[in-house]
């Protein structure tokens, strides 16, 4: 039988009609506990803490996006990501991407490094760099691609070849790309992880974190701490994902769009001093991210040189909403150094490129016209 494609996948898999009613959408399974036939014998669920029939449809259709077999839903997507450190022990060390989310960064540093885990977070756009910080100890490789905010590539397939010849676990966050446009297991890695309150439902209406592997061990040890800890994906939450998914291929085809318009926009733009686009030539990873991906995705960077600058076009913009997250139907702009990576410190923010007058904005579905006018009128004094 013929592979099914990637639409077909997202609004069929692991949504078999409901076999009591024939319903066409999975339901809400709105339960704590489910009643077994006899001691020892139930229907392969016993409590919803452990599995959920909605959160069963949401992992598998997931996992199937991504080309993986196994999926484990969480409640956000830093209680995914929490839980795949809990794969590293005390005295191990993690390397991680220098530019991963502020709340990828805020766990490693000011909630594990306390438990003895050691990171070391570097440009993992030069592969080389990854090799020089390889200790003994090194347990974890953990990449974004493309990071957050300044839309760097990392080589997927480079990276899963160096934690393979490392014997170290790989991880990819997907989340800016969804598996839409790139498919991290494909390349070698052992692990990929979401948020999918952003692009996978893509409505802005609910909070989830996804992991997806093709290892059984792993799958194993992540579905015991879903089990233990406790961190889940709620039923409702599951239902409302797995209606964003339905249309996933259909909203990312426009946010890659519209995104190359207003990106092509803002670098012709006196005020902005610099865009972080993939899909600009200019964009140092350019033929990276056109080798690895099937688009450039919805989200841009750009400069515009202080704080004070960024400051007063943010308060002008109307249509854009001045709000964190992203992925969602409406466009979003948010400031990185004072939101999403104001747990990482000023010094460093620097380092890795945040400057203050950065703006990160996250291509929504309206008239990409409308977006424009929006921008434009926020840039006049």
């Amino acid at each position: 039988m013929k592979q099914q494609g990637f639409s077909t996948k997202a609004i069929h898999a692991g949504q078999e009609p409901e076999p009591v009613t024939g319903a066409i959408m999975p339901p809400v399974f709105l339960t704590s506990t489910y009643v077994q036939e006899e001691l020892g014998k139930d229907r392969g669920y016993v409590y919803s803490r452990v599995a959920n029939p909605t959160r069963t449809a949401l992992e598998q259709n997931i996992a199937a996006l991504e080309g993986g077999a196994e999926g484990m839903a969480f409640s956000s997507g830093t209680a995914a990501i929490d839980a795949i450190l809990h794969l590293v022990k005390s005295g191990e060390h993690a390397i991680m991407s220098r530019n991963v989310y502020g709340g990828t960064y805020r766990i490693a540093r000011q909630v594990w490094e306390d438990y003895g885990l050691q990171f070391d977070f570097v440009d993992t756009t030069d592969l080389q760099q990854v090799e020089r910080v390889i200790r003994p100890n090194t347990r974890m490789l953990f990449i974004e691609t493309p990071t957050n905010p300044t839309i760097e590539i990392t080589d997927l397939a480079g990276s899963a070849r160096i934690a393979k010849q490392h014997g170290l676990l790989s991880v990819a966050d997907n989340t800016f790309a969804t598996p839409y446009l790139q498919q991290p297991l494909a390349f070698g890695f052992d692990i990929v992880v979401h948020s999918l309150t952003k692009y996978l439902n893509g409505h802005s209406d609910m909070l989830g974190g996804l992991v997806v592997t093709n290892e059984k061990s792993i799958a194993e040890r992540l579905r015991f701490l879903q089990k233990s800890v406790g961190g889940v994906l709620s039923p409702f939450d599951a239902w409302l994902c797995l209606r964003g998914t339905k249309t996933l291929a259909v909203r990312m085809k426009q946010h890659n769009e519209s995104a190359m318009i207003v990106a092509r926009w803002l670098a012709g733009q006196q005020r902005v001093l610099r865009v972080y686009y993939p899909g600009l030539e200019k964009h140092p990873q350019h033929l990276l991210a056109k080798k690895q991906m099937r688009g450039f995705g919805g989200m841009i960077s750009f400069d515009m040189g202080s704080l004070e600058r960024a400051g007063a076009f943010l308060k002008k913009v109307r249509l854009c909403a001045l709000a964190e997250s992203l992925g969602g139907v409406e466009t979003i702009i948010t400031h990185p150094a004072s939101m999403t990576h104001a747990a990482i410190p000023e010094e460093q923010r620097q380092l890795i490129g945040i400057t203050n007058g950065m703006v990160r904005i996250s291509v929504g579905l309206e008239d990409v016209e409308d977006i424009i006018a929006d921008l434009e009128s926020a840039l006049q004094d």
